[in-house]
């Protein structure tokens, strides 16, 4: 992959990062309520949701480039 289809890539597999943020957003929900926010960053549901995401998606983007 080369510099210049970097973008792309990542246009292609923005439907990963908003898949998995929310996800991440009604299963964390679910576990705030219930007590268990040891595992929350800064003990933010919304940010440990969007620290997933973008973790998510730079794994998607990097598959694909390495994958093809």
């Amino acid at each position: 992959m080369t510099p210049d289809q970097i973008p792309a890539a990542a246009l292609g597999t923005m439907g990963v990062a908003v898949g998995v943020f929310l996800g991440a957003l009604i299963g964390l929900s679910v576990a705030a309520k219930r007590g268990q926010t040891s595992f929350l960053y800064r003990n933010s549901v919304y940010a440990t949701a969007f620290l997933a995401s973008m973790m998510a998606w730079f794994i998607a983007i990097m598959l694909k480039g390495i994958l093809g």
